[in-house]
């Protein structure tokens, strides 16, 4: 699936299923607290904290995807591209960024 794709399949969710978008404000906070729940899996899986039992199983995955779905409503409600985003974000890391993690000393 290409993120036009994700983000043409998330409208007709949203418009089909999920009556309408939320408002941009509040879909800012869901986003938050997406970011939230898939940090503290990462901290606590891969982190020095111990995993709660709780989230012993849950998926990673799901939880990015989570982060996904609402970072593509917030795309769709505000009429950005996240395909055309996207590579102007790549072209300007290749641009400025070109040597600076080659020559990042703490890298080496």
């Amino acid at each position: 699936m290409t993120l036009r794709n994700a983000q043409d399949t998330v409208d007709d969710w949203i418009k089909t299923i999920g009556v309408r978008y939320f408002g941009e404000l509040t879909n800012m906070a869901i986003l938050t607290e997406e970011v939230g729940e898939l940090a503290r899996i990462i901290a606590r899986r891969y982190g020095e904290q111990s995993e709660k039992e709780s989230d012993k199983n849950r998926d990673l995955g799901d939880e990015m995807a989570d982060v996904l779905w609402v970072l593509i409503c917030l795309a769709n409600q505000t009429g950005i591209d996240l395909t055309e985003a996207f590579a102007k974000n790549l072209e300007k890391k290749n641009t400025r960024d070109a040597t600076r993690h080659l020559d990042n000393e703490k890298l080496k």
